[in-house]
């Protein structure tokens, strides 16, 4: 224990002197940073799953952890009336660009870095401007299996609520028995503050997953890439690969070796992990209540 603690501390003190000279050089002479990789989808969809396995490549710097401070610390959602969690394209500059590029070359030393930050989802616009030579991958699921784990997650504010303490508005969802907003605003969100959950997590899924198939006519076919989160369940190596080999990023044997034993300690699971796993939990008629209202959306994400 005592020289557990002792190499921990040494490598907290490595890594910060490491930063900082990193720091030093980043002022000196900006690097020429490679495209970056963001990880889109709405929360509860798999994204971390996909973040975690990126993060594991030797190519790819990753700061292991999601980014919702550091992009609202570049624009507060409260600098547009909290609106939403989107950040207008027009918003981007070389000032960004440069922030985004210290914060991931210092802590990571890469050229390269894998980002995931499901608020960004609303922000493709707006990061594809940032970064015109970026890919992005994004990761969708079922609309039963999803919505089912964004009520489960609403039950878990202290983890998933963070962010919204300082939301200008009472939230009173499902007759008041929660009452601090989850996960991420899409535009509109202002209407269903008194809404039934599964009315409000539906909601979330829809507008997610249409702003980003909105999005997605705008990046080059090249630099998108979708997975889905079943895909992953049958079969991660071959899932994976193909998101490697889009991305162009190496998939060496760890990286397989890695895929191969993912789903044995899931990320950020509830429950164990399987399809369709809302028509067996108590949220089923609730779920069943609201399919209607995202039918469309799922089907052109390629759901029936």
């Amino acid at each position: 224990m005592f020289w557990e603690k002792v190499y921990k501390t040494a490598a907290f003190y490595q890594a910060k002197a490491l930063a900082g000279l990193r720091g030093l050089r980043f002022d000196l002479a900006v690097p020429q940073l490679g495209p970056p990789v963001f990880v889109v989808g709405c929360s509860r969809a798999g994204t971390t799953l996909v973040y975690k396995t990126l993060s594991e490549a030797a190519a790819l710097g990753s700061l292991q952890k999601e980014t919702h401070d550091f992009w609202a610390g570049l624009h507060p959602p409260a600098e547009r009336g909290w609106d939403s969690h989107a950040i207008p394209p027009e918003a981007a500059c070389a000032g960004d660009c440069r922030q985004v590029a210290s914060l991931f070359y210092t802590r990571t030393g890469k050229r390269r870095f894998v980002d995931k930050n499901n608020q960004n989802g609303l922000s493709i616009p707006y990061l594809q401007r940032l970064f015109p030579d970026a890919f992005f991958v994004y990761v969708k699921r079922n609309p039963g299996d999803n919505i089912h784990s964004l009520m489960e997650g609403w039950r878990r504010a202290e983890t998933f609520a963070t962010w919204s303490r300082d939301l200008p508005a009472e939230v009173r969802i499902d007759g008041g028995r929660f009452r601090r907003w989850c996960f991420f605003l899409p535009p509109g969100w202002r209407n269903y503050l008194e809404a039934p959950l599964e009315e409000v997590c539906a909601f979330q899924y829809r507008e997610m997953n249409a702003a980003i198939l909105a999005a997605r006519d705008q990046v080059a076919p090249e630099r998108w890439c979708e997975i889905a989160y079943e895909s992953i369940l049958e079969n991660p190596v071959e899932a994976f690969a193909e998101v490697f080999r889009r991305c162009q990023v190496p998939f060496d044997r760890h990286l397989e070796d890695h895929c191969r034993s993912v789903l044995q300690k899931p990320y950020n699971a509830f429950s164990r992990v399987g399809l369709d796993k809302w028509k067996g939990g108590a949220n089923r008629d609730r779920i069943e209540r609201v399919l209607p209202q995202v039918q469309e959306v799922a089907e052109r994400m390629g759901y029936s």
